[in-house]
């Protein structure tokens, strides 16, 4: 079982920047990809970035340039700074994680969710 731990949320006006964190614990496993969604009310939720063990990285369209993805593999966390952020960028954030058991079994977690509100 694995527990994630998502700050970092808030409310910040148009051009600012917000970081989120996202902490993994839990027994033995190692981690995989680890990635940010978001949410929008109405909306489904979307990949936003990932960043592979091997610490390659994508982004959607919309955030690339301005939002960067990053892991701290020691404290099993993975970041998300966001820089010039927008209204259209206000939504919930998860943070989602792949990992691999000692027995080699897979499995995919979720955070709980941080909300991110964009003023204009």
């Amino acid at each position: 079982q694995v527990q994630l731990v998502e700050s970092g949320g808030g409310l910040v006006q148009a051009g600012g920047s917000l970081r989120l964190s996202c902490a993994a614990s839990g027994r033995s496993f190692s981690i995989l990809a680890m990635r940010w969604y978001r949410q929008a009310p109405g909306k489904q939720r979307d990949l936003v970035a990932a960043i592979s063990s091997g610490d390659s990285t994508n982004y959607a369209d919309s955030v690339k340039g301005r939002f960067t993805i990053s892991r701290d593999n020691a404290k099993n966390t993975v970041y998300l700074q966001m820089n010039s952020l927008k209204p259209e960028d206000t939504a919930v954030y998860y943070c989602n994680v792949a990992i691999r058991t000692p027995a080699w079994t897979t499995g995919d977690y979720w955070g709980q969710g941080t909300q991110v509100t964009v003023s204009s």
